[in-house]
């Protein structure tokens, strides 16, 4: 598809709002909860799920609405999850705590469609051989979000309130919105709407919302609700993958699952956002407990990691397109896995220093992954599937999240023993050597994954 070179820088533009906007969403909203609880006089358990409500919406609808992009026009559908996003923007300014909620859900669902078509764009709007550079570009606008939101939404709620958090997205979504109405380009012919699976889409909606219920109720302590709803998503899956056999157009191919091709990427994006969200659970204890930090020392230090994020995106697709994206995936892996098996070897004793500077190796692998990975996956998608995929591959970021979380959270409070704020410094430097000893043999298990998905490709290229 040819299009000009400032329609192309437009349309990457609105590209890259559509993935801050997702972000902001998202950690914006987490500043506020103490804020909306007064104001609205709830519990904790009722106020969490003012972010739980946004992300099981997008946790559980991401695949569906990529692939109905695929089918009815990416750009008429993103359009209306932008326009959708807004609007639920506003309304979550205006509401009662139930209408929040509702509003929240509704964001989220604007939200998957944002995330799933803007990286199934890129394809369309940037030449093949910048294809790296522009998913660099989309990760490095996601860290943006995520280091944003808290100190944004804590000026907006100190200035005029709550509210505003949720308000300042509305006019910015509109804006958004009108330049992509002038800068993407229109939709090609597409197959008839009608052929959605809409069985399978509820399906899976379902399985993954309560996957994520299991992983996210009962504030890190794994009890009967949770095995409830663990046991609920296995059912969900034996359904959906039953569904899907036997389905004339199903939602997802079983057979692009099984491919290593494109099952290797996805699974090791899995294990590298579960490792992600494993630095994000332990630093804060670690650095206060462990490392005797204050507050505002444990916040600076924290933020260098979504610092590395924003700055290593763009030149991280730059070497994917320079050297392969094969190659530099697998060289973010290995660096990952060197950040966290010296951060699970090296004592506390060496101070701040000791513990962040394994930390920028880890990130930075991350940002090399992300980058190559999201182009070695994008790049060889029919036009057809480029939706599907990229929801695909936005729920195993999403899945990773929701699960490092969880199971990580659950290795450092076993290794520490105890209570965490009651735990002696020593023990929680055992725990934090222990949760990236387990993220070692994830990333080594992410290598192997990939790896076996690179000799799949490369039998595939010769036999062709």
């Amino acid at each position: 598809m040819n299009i000009t070179h400032s329609s192309q820088r437009g349309a990457l533009a609105c590209l890259s709002l559509c993935v801050l906007l997702s972000s902001l969403g998202t950690s914006i909203a987490n500043v506020a909860l103490p804020e909306l609880a007064r104001a609205f006089g709830v519990s904790f358990q009722q106020v969490q799920w003012v972010v739980l409500a946004y992300l099981l919406a997008v946790t559980s609808l991401v695949v569906g609405v990529g692939r109905l992009g695929d089918l009815i026009g990416k750009r008429r559908l993103l359009l209306a999850g932008i326009l959708l996003f807004s609007l639920a923007s506003l309304a979550a300014g205006l509401a009662s705590f139930r209408g929040l909620l509702a509003a929240r859900a509704l964001q989220g669902l604007g939200a998957a469609a944002m995330l799933a078509l803007a990286m199934a764009f890129v394809a369309d709007v940037a030449p093949k051989a910048q294809t790296g550079r522009a998913m660099g570009w989309l990760g490095s606008m996601s860290a943006v979000g995520t280091a944003l939101g808290p100190s944004l939404g804590g000026a907006l709620i100190a200035a005029w309130g709550w509210p505003a958090i949720f308000l300042f997205n509305a006019p910015l979504g509109a804006a958004v919105f009108l330049l992509a109405r002038r800068s993407l380009p229109a939709d090609a012919p597409t197959a008839r709407a009608s052929r959605f699976d809409f069985a399978g889409a509820l399906l899976l909606a379902l399985t993954l919302s309560a996957y994520a219920l299991a992983m996210t109720l009962g504030r890190g302590r794994f009890g009967p609700q949770n095995l409830a709803w663990l046991l609920a998503a296995a059912i969900g899956v034996a359904a959906f993958l039953r569904v899907e056999a036997r389905g004339a157009a199903p939602l997802v191919r079983i057979d692009m699952l099984r491919d290593p091709v494109l099952g290797g990427p996805l699974i090791a994006a899995a294990l590298v956002a579960t490792v992600m969200m494993g630095t994000l659970v332990v630093g804060p204890f670690h650095l206060s407990r462990a490392l005797g930090l204050d507050a505002m020392g444990a916040g600076l230090a924290m933020s260098m990691g979504p610092a590395i994020s924003m700055l290593a995106g763009v030149p991280a697709g730059r070497l994917a397109d320079r050297f392969g994206a094969k190659r530099v995936s697998l060289a973010g892996l290995a660096a990952m896995l060197a950040g966290a098996a010296l951060l699970a070897a090296l004592p506390a004793s060496l101070g701040v220093a000791g513990y962040l500077a394994p930390l920028a190796a880890l990130t930075v692998g991350y940002a090399l992954f992300q980058a190559a990975n999201n182009t070695l996956v994008m790049a060889g998608q029919p036009a057809d599937r480029r939706g599907l995929v990229s929801g695909l591959l936005n729920l195993a970021r999403n899945l990773g999240l929701v699960t490092g979380a969880a199971a990580l959270g659950a290795v450092f409070a076993a290794a520490a023993g105890g209570p965490i704020a009651d735990a002696r410094p020593e023990a929680v430097a055992w725990a934090t050597r222990a949760v990236f000893a387990v993220s070692a043999l994830l990333m080594a298990a992410a290598i192997f994954a990939l790896r076996r998905g690179r000799r799949a490709r490369l039998a595939s290229a010769r036999a062709a």
